[in-house]
Formats: structure tokens, sequence, C-alpha cells
């Protein structure tokens, strides 16, 4: 049977796990500005201090990472998801920054040095326009990354964001506009495929890729069921094992909603946290790895695919 195991506790607000094949994981913690390492016994170490509010971390070839700036919010325990009797109170961002930083794509070093990536993108149109809110990164085969903006909301105002594509030395270009409050960017195993979530639909789409950066066919792949005491749902971080399967944070009931390559729901790995932000897998594809942020845990379930049935054969 699947267990699940406390490899970290005391984390502030931790998003985004990646798997190294030593077996330590490194997270961000958004709450603290920081990138951390998670070692298998559990110890911790920082990797760099970012500043603001770091969200997805993906690795580059030779080792470099980037960082989804979002510049930073302020922390405490609020109502979630609404203010009104009946809805549990949580640690999660409240409000906006004391010390805000520009919106950004960062650069972490080997030896820590963290250095401003891009804080602007060039639009469909050909515009120029900043960063509102980076969220979550994948990196290709080739190097370059996918990257979504969650955007930001100013009093009854939402700004409409989409997908980005860059490398190092390009720059950043938005691929595909407008996306609501898109989340969780990951590959299929081949890289033709890439699926994002959407938080608010709890919606996941499925981009067909005729090569880095080129969208050639979109659909809706699957919807994140909703449940726990509210019934609410999200969708936030997600990943793609080796099989295809599509592993989805899920926001509200807890855990990890898991769908085949075709869409069907597979089943789900649940969590006892309902402000569960992301998802990794192992490299042999054994152990799942979430980050369970209100309560500041990364969580890892051994064997977790006993409990979503055999590999799926590919569509």
């Amino acid at each position: 049977m699947s267990t699940h195991r406390c490899l970290a506790e005391g984390l502030a607000f931790p998003e985004s796990p990646v798997v190294y094949d030593d077996g330590s994981v490194v997270v961000s913690e958004m709450a603290a500005g920081r990138i951390t390492r998670v070692r298998p016994d559990g110890v911790t170490e920082t990797v760099a201090e970012t500043g603001g509010g770091p969200n997805g971390l993906a690795r580059l070839p030779g080792g470099r990472l980037v960082v989804c700036q979002n510049g930073g919010s302020t922390f405490g325990q609020g109502p979630w998801p609404y203010d009104f009797d009946g809805c549990t109170t949580l640690f999660r961002p409240v409000g906006p920054p004391d010390h805000p930083v520009v919106p950004a794509l960062q650069l972490v070093e080997a030896d820590g040095r963290v250095s401003t990536l891009f804080t602007e993108f060039a639009t469909r149109s050909g515009s120029t326009v900043p960063l509102m809110r980076p969220s979550d990164i994948c990196v290709d085969g080739d190097g370059g990354f996918y990257v979504t903006d969650g955007g930001a909301t100013r009093n009854r105002n939402r700004g409409m964001t989409g997908l980005l594509y860059g490398t190092v030395d390009g720059g950043l270009r938005e691929i595909v506009y407008p996306l609501e409050m898109p989340n969780g960017v990951a590959l299929s195993p081949d890289g033709t495929l890439l699926y994002v979530a959407e938080t608010r639909t709890r919606r996941v789409w499925e981009f067909t890729l005729d090569g880095p950066g080129a969208v050639s066919r979109a659909r809706g792949l699957a919807t994140v069921p909703s449940g726990g005491p509210l019934n609410i749902g999200g969708a936030d971080g997600l990943c793609v094992d080796a099989a295809g399967r599509i592993l989805v944070a899920t926001l509200g009931t807890g855990g990890v909603t898991v769908f085949s390559p075709t869409g069907e729901l597979s089943g789900a790995i649940p969590a006892d946290d309902p402000m569960t932000t992301n998802v990794a897998v192992s490299a042999d594809g054994d152990t799942l790895f979430m980050t369970l942020a209100s309560s500041g845990r990364l969580v890892m379930v051994e064997n977790w695919r006993e409990r979503v049935g055999a590999a799926p054969t590919s569509p």
C-alpha cells in the first residue's frame, strides 16, 4: 500500500518541488523569500535568498534554477476561500507585501547567486508588457521554458494573462492568450504535448506543440473535481509521470488528482491540507512529493501508483 511520510515541516508556504538524483528535493518558500533544499533525512539548507515571493521552480541544463518571482505577499491566518461562516482559516497570502520586488523570472546559480532574467515579455501583438505574477514553469529538451503568469487582482479588477515561452538568451514571448488564472505547467514525456492548469476553472488544457514554443492545437483535456466541506476545488501545480499520467495538486479537497493521458480520471492521492500547491515524482516514478503549503510541509508518498492502478496504455 502507498504510505504518506512527512519529509520536512516548518516550511514557509512551500511550492514547486524539484526532485534531484540524490533524493533531495528543492522547494521554494514563498512566505520566506528563499529556495530551500530538503535532504532525504529531512535536514534543510538554504539554496538561495530571492526575496519577494518565489513560486515555480525549474532546473535548466547545467543545473541552474529559474524562479517565478511573483513579487511577494503578506502572509497570515485568513479565511479561505471566502470570508463567511463555514470557511476554514489557513496560513496563506492575506495582502500586498511590505517589501515588494518587481515580478520577474530569476536565475539562481550553483553558488546561490540570484540575478534577474526577465521582467517583461512580448505579447502576440508585438507590444512589450511587464510580468504580473509569474506562477509556474517547466523546461523542455532544448533548454527553453514554458511559464504561466497567474495575473493579479486589484480591487475589483483582474488582469488577464496567458502562457509564455522563452530561453535564457532569447527573451520571453506570449504563445497563448488569454487563460483564466493559469498555474501549473508540464510537458508530456515525449515533449509534444503541454499541459496547463487553470486554478479557478479547475480545467486542464492540453496544447499540441510543433516545436519549441509553437502551439498548433488546443483542447480542454479534463476538469479537476470539486470536493471537501464546501464542495470547492482548484487546480494548482501539476506534473506528468513517465507513463503520461497528469498529476494535479488540488486545492479544496487537498492532495493530488490523477488523470490518464486521454483525460480520464484515474484516482486521487489524499492529503489533509486543502492548500496542496504542487507535486512532483521521483526519476524512477515510485515516489510522489507534494507541498502542503498552509501547514508548511513537504510530504512524500511511496508506491503512489497503487492508488491509481496500472500504467495506462498510450493514446
